[in-house]
């Protein structure tokens, strides 16, 4: 599949609402368009539909997508997917509004759609050595400190760690740090076998019960900022900074799952020498996505 390198490209390889439905079609019918109903193989293509020459039945291109139904040309879609790629720490709508002249409620719709789809089901789990903790997200707030904090969100945190250095990461919202929640969170995330490091939190008292190897550091187990735990805190970090720096801290609450879900496709994905490589994924999930509502996103939050 043809992916564009850079700006110029982009713009000559979809110049028209024509060229970017091309893209899909071939992203939709790799092997070629067969009909559903009658497994022709001849077709018309008109607009965004495509009708069988055969049985004459049509279906559109966008179809049980997230193009389905878009109050917005495939166009400026590919457009805003494009910018989004092209910035190494994402974008906020309030800019892009500026940019390409698109209003701000579509930006900010197309950008919580476009979050949503770059985790996908099923993907790999981390293996190996893995750190796991929770950090908070979210202002300061009076009160207690560490794992009884009010006002912030609890988001537990994996990475592995490789070397020097780290892998992958992942991310979830909990509840709480209890051992139901950790548990849980764990499984989902890690494979059986790998040997996860942790404090001594009373948490993670399952750990090797369920397979794992199991470290436990030696520190403090309730406070909020300096552990001994140095990648998970690093990755807090860098998540808070970019936070900061992209979005000026804006984030509600209700919406903070998927910031986390394009910080984690950002950072798994930092050593990606090809931003147009970046750009098909995100269309290729995307045309593999069901469709978003506008309703499943908005949570009676004023934009």
């Amino acid at each position: 599949m043809i992916v564009p390198e850079n700006q110029k490209v982009f713009e000559r390889m979809f110049s028209d609402e024509h060229k970017c439905l091309d893209y899909l079609f071939v992203i939709k019918y790799p092997n070629g368009f067969i009909c559903e109903k009658c497994e022709g193989n001849e077709y018309w293509l008109i607009s965004k539909h495509i009708r069988c020459k055969n049985c004459k039945s049509e279906i559109s291109i966008t179809s049980g997508t997230i193009f389905q139904s878009a109050n917005l040309k495939i166009q400026d879609i590919f457009r805003i997917i494009w910018w989004i790629i092209l910035q190494k720490n994402g974008v906020s709508a309030r800019s892009l509004e500026r940019v390409l002249g698109i209003s701000y409620k579509s930006v900010w719709y197309w950008l919580h759609r476009i979050r949503k789809i770059m985790i996908l089901p099923g993907r790999e789990k981390l293996s190996g050595k893995v750190e796991v903790d929770e950090i908070f997200i979210g202002g300061k707030s009076k009160g207690k400190r560490g794992r009884g904090s009010t006002g912030k969100s609890l988001v537990a945190t994996a990475v592995e760690i490789i070397g020097k250095g780290t892998g992958r990461t992942r991310f979830a919202i909990i509840q709480d740090a209890s051992r139901k929640s950790l548990n849980l969170f764990i499984k989902q995330n890690v494979n059986q076998g790998s040997t996860i490091i942790t404090d001594a939190w009373k948490g993670y008292v399952d750990i090797t019960k369920m397979k794992y190897n199991h470290i436990i550091e030696n520190q403090s187990i309730d406070h909020d900022e300096g552990s001994t735990l140095p990648h998970v805190h690093r990755i807090a970090s860098l998540l808070k900074r970019w936070l900061l720096g992209t979005h000026q801290s804006y984030v509600n609450k209700g919406y903070l799952e998927y910031y986390l879900d394009e910080f984690v496709f950002r950072y798994n994905r930092r050593k990606a020498s090809s931003r147009g490589k970046l750009f098909y994924t995100l269309i290729y999930q995307a045309m593999n996505h069901e469709p978003i509502l506008y309703e499943k996103i908005h949570k009676n939050t004023k934009i």
